[in-house]
């Protein structure tokens, strides 16, 4: 009978305490597996999301919440920002790229953004299949949103308000898949891309077909502007030239102060006349969610954030910054994880010893028959040696199966956030943890193993 023979009639023999050191190993393994396996998928996937962009721009609040919102589309963004002023940051001579993103709606669970053709340049996107979008509700979506909802070319689909997959489901306004993208490995491969006439639409907010050409940088908002300046030059006007009674019917739209002022203001009428319009497009202007920046030049490290966070009524935030503070804070929860994980190894270690110390107290005799019968020191050491790493080693190898298990298993019941975790992919670092496991098990076994290797013969058959 050979060794491995011999060990596992030994393990089988104890199989009580057997099992204990084995699950204790397993999940310890376990732990330390879908840790690592998640820390690292994460870290990855955060900077593959932002390393095009430099900066987001948005409404005021938490920084960090702009970027999970508008780089990784994991949480609610902090609120909308006027177009009109986003686009006024497209002209600085140190921005490269300003792409604007609008959010609002979803298709189960996969968010739909509304932006231009330069987020495809920006994230350096390709079609698999099909065309880019050319007018309102045509969206291109990402590739793992057409595997998973089994989405082609020409299918129409209904988008859902909000971000929540169960909200209220805009039935009339389909969209229609025009176009699949290549997989990227971002989170763009579950999202769905459309124009921003189409987020408005969908919500009914007018916007006199606004064309958004942010490569041209081509905003034509003139339409708007000259009826706003034609109605108050008209009130302007008729102000001047007619009597009391149509003076009474002005009134009816314009205070008396507001009527003091356009006759104060007489002499420079085309000046107040045009700050009248700016101030009502800007009130009733076009929004966005955020605006995703890329920098000519390093220098707009530091003055383009600082500009923006003092000059304007948006905030500007660094994805480099809040991913560094997003870490941080996960850091202290993922380091006692890994702290916690260590300490049930070595508990398992510790059971291993005890089994196996003990188990030689009933073995004694056995061990000294086979040295009669020619068995040396050696064998018997290396006995109890290999008992303790097959333990470790069974427990190891269900600890990895476990842990992606556990990793699938999460991933089927979150939301998109999840995808990107690949649970039946092997690292290579699984193998450094299997191997920790099996020496601590090797330790274990070494004060049993140096125990049966100075058995007496005489002694214990002597005592029999």
């Amino acid at each position: 009978m050979n060794t491995l023979q011999l060990v596992w009639k030994n393990i089988t023999q104890q199989l009580g305490s057997t099992l204990l050191s084995i699950i204790l190993t397993a999940f310890g393994v376990a732990i330390l597996v879908s840790i690592y396996i998640t820390s690292d998928t994460f870290e990855k996937q955060l900077d593959n999301n932002s390393k095009q962009v430099d900066l987001v721009v948005g409404a005021k609040g938490s920084p960090l919440q702009l970027i999970l919102s508008a780089l990784y589309h994991i949480d609610n963004p902090t609120g909308n920002i006027l177009l009109s002023e986003a686009e006024k940051l497209q002209d600085n001579p140190m921005i490269d790229m300003a792409v604007p993103i609008s959010l609002g709606d979803n298709f189960k669970g996969h968010r739909i953004i509304g932006t231009d053709t330069s987020f495809m340049t920006l994230y350096e996107l390709g079609l698999a299949s099909g065309k880019m979008w050319t007018k309102s509700y045509e969206v291109v979506i990402g590739s793992e949103t057409a595997r998973k909802r089994q989405l082609k070319l020409g299918d129409q689909i209904h988008s859902a308000h909000g971000l929540a997959e169960n909200a209220h489901v805009h039935d009339e306004h389909p969209f229609t898949v025009v176009g699949i993208l290549k997989p990227s490995g971002t989170v763009v491969d579950n999202l769905l891309l459309c124009n921003l006439e189409s987020v408005w639409d969908v919500h009914g907010i007018h916007h006199d077909d606004h064309d958004h050409d942010h490569e041209g940088h081509d905003h034509d908002h003139d339409h708007a502007h000259t009826n706003e300046s034609k109605t108050i030059e008209t009130a302007a006007h008729d102000h001047e030239g007619h009597d009391h009674e149509h003076e009474h019917a002005t009134t009816a739209t314009a205070s008396p102060a507001q009527e003091d002022s356009l006759v104060a203001e007489r002499p420079r009428a085309n000046v107040f006349v045009k700050s009248i319009a700016d101030d009502i497009i800007k009130d009733h202007g076009l929004e966005i969610t955020a605006l995703l920046v890329k920098y000519r030049t390093p220098a707009a490290i530091g003055v383009i954030p600082k500009m923006i966070n003092q000059s304007t009524s948006m905030q500007a935030a660094s994805p480099a910054l809040e991913t560094a503070r997003l870490f941080s804070l996960l850091g202290v929860g993922i380091d006692s994880l890994e702290i916690l994980a260590y300490v049930i190894m070595i508990i398992a270690g510790l059971s291993v010893f005890i089994s196996l110390y003990n188990a030689l107290k009933d073995r004694k005799y056995d061990l000294a028959i086979m040295r009669t019968m020619g068995a040396s020191k050696i064998k018997l050491f290396s006995m109890l040696i290999v008992e303790g790493l097959v333990i470790t080693s069974i427990g190891g190898l269900i600890g990895l199966a476990l842990g992606h298990l556990g990793l699938y298993f999460i991933s089927t019941q979150t939301g998109q956030s999840a995808d990107i975790i690949q649970a039946f992919k092997i690292y290579s670092k699984e193998w450094l943890i299997l191997l920790i496991a099996c020496l601590i098990g090797v330790v274990a076994s070494v004060i049993p193993a140096i125990k049966a290797y100075n058995t007496t013969i005489s002694t214990i058959l002597g005592n029999k």
